[in-house]
């Protein structure tokens, strides 16, 4: 039931106004959480990290702990985190940070706080704000529709098979790879068969829901030489289930769909820009004039749409 939404603009501007009115058109096939990755204007130098902690009245213990962890890998926060609290047990905080070391390890070490504050995304444009309710009341409490960038992701999740906690629902960050995040909709039957494979490579899951698991699966095979086209490829070959996702990263944004097709997607691509949902109605809140709407409705398909110009002035 779950929606996902993708959203690529021919040049920088409100990419998380329309990541919002995507999700709000799609709302019905999931109202338990939203999320959007948002890919903004790319830092030279230094990560931009949101996180969310799971105790109020733990947060400047949090804090400290956290910049302790991120001192003992030789980075430290360059301006002073912004929170979004109140109405709720747990916290979300946006941080900029210099570059550790080494990135993979400090969030290893970073993820031994995982059970009271989570890391959900890293990267030089990359910003994952996701929380439980629908895409207007999360939108208007972090604030998206003002995000600026040119790319992004958005998911209406229906909890299935895991719990239904602002943690748990998409997208997904990579982890460790920056800049990569992932929207699902679908199962994956093999997924504790890849978890296990994958973890004995080293990687770390945070949660048990299995989109989480496909982010890592694609982003390790590319690790390994793969191109993105031939890492989605394989995907459908090797991750057994009924599934469409669609995975960004600085670039651009790709897709795939499994060999029973059950999944839908649509995708409108004019004028160097893109949108892309689970259902028509939500990119027409988008292109409402005469255009072009592809359907991908059969098996077994793949796609890498672009972005441009993404240093241009919003």
């Amino acid at each position: 039931m779950c929606g996902i939404a993708g959203r690529i603009l021919s040049a920088p501007g409100r990419v998380g106004n329309d990541l919002v009115e995507l999700m709000d058109a799609q709302e019905h096939r999931g109202a338990d959480s939203t999320g959007f990755a948002v890919y903004g204007i790319p830092r030279d130098e230094g990560y931009i990290l949101r996180g969310m902690g799971f105790n109020e009245s733990r947060l400047s213990a949090d804090m400290e702990d956290f910049r302790l962890i991120l001192r003992e890998h030789g980075a430290d926060f360059l301006d002073e985190p912004t929170f979004v609290t109140g109405g709720a047990a747990h916290y979300c905080v946006r941080m900029v940070i210099s570059d550790p070391k080494d990135l993979a390890r400090w969030i290893n070490d970073a993820d031994t706080m995982s059970d009271r504050f989570e890391v959900q995304s890293c990267g030089r444009s990359l910003e994952i704000v996701k929380d439980t309710g629908g895409s207007r009341d999360v939108a208007e409490k972090h604030g998206v529709r003002d995000m600026i960038g040119t790319h992004g992701l958005g998911h209406a999740r229906l909890a299935t098979e895991s719990s239904v906690l602002p943690n748990a629902s998409h997208p997904f960050w990579a982890r460790p790879f920056p800049d990569v995040a992932i929207v699902h909709n679908g199962q994956i039957t093999n997924y504790y068969t890849w978890r296990d494979r994958l973890h004995r490579l080293g990687y770390r899951f945070l949660t048990e829901n299995d989109s989480e698991l496909i982010a890592v699966w694609v982003s390790h095979e590319m690790s390994q030489g793969l191109t993105l086209d031939q890492a989605l490829k394989k995907s459908i070959r090797d991750i057994d289930g009924v599934f469409t996702y669609m995975i960004a990263g600085e670039d651009g944004i790709g897709f795939a769909k499994d060999r029973f097709a059950m999944k839908p997607l649509v995708v409108v691509w004019q004028d160097g820009s893109f949108a892309a949902a689970t259902e028509e109605q939500a990119v027409r809140r988008i292109y409402p004039g005469e255009c072009d709407v592809i359907n991908y409705d059969g098996p077994s398909l793949t796609e890498i749409w672009g972005v441009g110009n993404r240093r241009a002035a919003a």
